[in-house]
């Protein structure tokens, strides 16, 4: 039989761990003692046999704590050498009158032996399970039903002393307890497999949704970057097609160009032509359905294919937008503002619209505070809403907001910040670099061949 894993201690409450070993150790010591009264005195064992087997049995119980498959063999084994030791003072009988000993299982060896087939069943597979209760049951078949039974022809298994032709008792017999103790060894397998199938179906189930919830997560990810790659393409199909036209209208910038240069502009201006054509491929590959936005803000991209990507020179219309939908937004901005990266503002656009369409969701009826702090370095963003006024309804939506505005922030290298105020309500804040992540002039230099 293969080896079983120890029984591992509570999960909760920590300071209990230890508690159900700590039972089992009780039992096993009460078991141990039990059983070496009654192999010594009701088998009249004495010792060392019966001694050695009673705490056998009781070391048993403690062993499957640990090592079950070895403890089964020990209990089987006690209470085989107990009850053959046994059966010759049986078939003799006993000095006196009166009811005999329980053979071939006493009331402890049954008790010890369904503790250990009980904690087999918890550790080890079905099929190990069954094969102890198997072997235990041919043992007891063969003690009782083989070995005891010759000892008294006429019935196989008497009950109370037996007489002599003359009336007078001679000894007492045994009262059979396999039927009782196969009975018992086979509820508590029953019971221990049960409980073992159950464990293992709720281990795999948490397992399976913790491998869901990862995939969930993964899934949303590669939306978010597909979305933002999407609407980057707009930014960046601007750019190549500004090229493209300077391209073109360079050569006329310029009295009697050279051939060379009218060659180079429009090897330019065809490579960018190609580029657009390339990136107009891509998009069609990310393209794909949006969800749609239930509060009105604008933020599914699939709604109007065609409309420019955001700046932060709609801020007006979706803080409108917000405070129709039921929201107190207040809206501060400070410092200088300096021309920013486009991705920059579309990027911040996006972060505030999130940010406003989760205290939507989870504080309705809170005051939110949008402000924007304009630095050389690049534009700091936060958002905080207060409590909110009553309780939020069921959330639409898989709820992954927060990582569409790490992965816009990641893209630029910025930083992102988010956490529940002391007041009870939850903060978003971020820093954008200016340049979009892009490299200094002097990094530039460095790194071109």
């Amino acid at each position: 039989m293969p080896a079983a894993a120890p029984l591992p201690p509570l999960s909760r409450p920590r300071r209990l761990r230890r508690l159900p070993h700590v039972v089992v150790c009780l039992i096993a010591f009460g078991l141990g003692l039990a059983a070496m009264d009654e192999l010594s005195g009701g088998y009249r064992l004495g010792f060392p046999l019966g001694t050695v087997c009673g705490f056998a049995l009781g070391a048993a119980v403690a062993l499957a704590l640990w090592r079950p498959v070895p403890a089964w063999w020990l209990s089987l084994g006690a209470a085989v050498v107990a009850a053959g030791a046994a059966r010759a003072d049986l078939a003799s009988g006993f000095p006196g009158a009166g009811p005999g000993p329980d053979w071939p299982w006493s009331g402890p060896a049954i008790t010890a032996q369904a503790v250990v087939l009980f904690l087999l069943a918890l550790r080890t597979p079905t099929r190990v399970a069954v094969g102890a209760l198997s072997l235990t049951c041919l043992a007891t078949y063969g003690l009782q039903g083989l070995a005891g039974g010759p000892s008294y022809p006429r019935t196989g298994m008497l009950v109370g002393p037996s007489y002599d032709p003359t009336g007078m008792p001679v000894g007492p017999s045994y009262h059979p307890t396999g039927t009782m103790a196969v009975i018992v060894f086979a509820v508590v397998v029953l019971l221990g497999t049960a409980l073992r199938g159950r464990r293992e179906a709720r281990s795999q189930l948490v397992e399976q949704a913790s491998l869901t919830e990862e995939e969930r997560a993964r899934r949303t990810v590669l939306e978010e970057r597909s979305r933002i790659a999407r609407e980057l393409h707009d930014v960046v199909a601007h750019h190549m097609s500004v090229i493209s036209i300077q391209a073109q209208v360079a050569p006329h910038l310029v009295e009697n160009p050279t051939d060379e240069l009218r060659e180079n502009l429009e090897g330019i201006r065809q490579n960018a032509l190609e580029a657009l054509t390339e990136l107009r491929r891509v998009l069609g590959v990310l393209r794909s359905e949006n969800p749609e936005d239930p509060y009105g803000l604008g933020a599914s991209a699939g709604v109007a294919p065609d409309a420019p990507q955001p700046t932060l020179d709609r801020l007006d219309d979706l803080v409108e937008n917000t405070r129709a939908a039921g929201l107190d937004v207040t809206t501060e901005i400070a410092g200088e503002q300096l021309p920013l990266a486009p991705g920059v503002e579309l990027s911040a656009y996006r972060i505030i619209q999130e940010a406003l369409s989760n205290a939507l969701r989870h504080a309705p009826g809170s005051a939110v505070k949008v402000e924007l702090w304009h630095f050389p370095r690049g534009l700091q963003v936060r958002v905080v809403n207060s409590r909110p006024a009553f309780p939020a309804p069921p959330s639409p939506g898989a709820g992954h907001g927060l990582l569409g505005m790490r992965e816009r922030v990641a893209m630029l290298g910025g930083t992102l910040v988010t956490s529940e105020t002391s007041c009870g309500g939850f903060a978003v804040a971020a820093f954008l670099p200016g340049n979009g992540g892009a490299p200094t002039d002097d990094v530039a230099r460095t790194t071109t061949p």
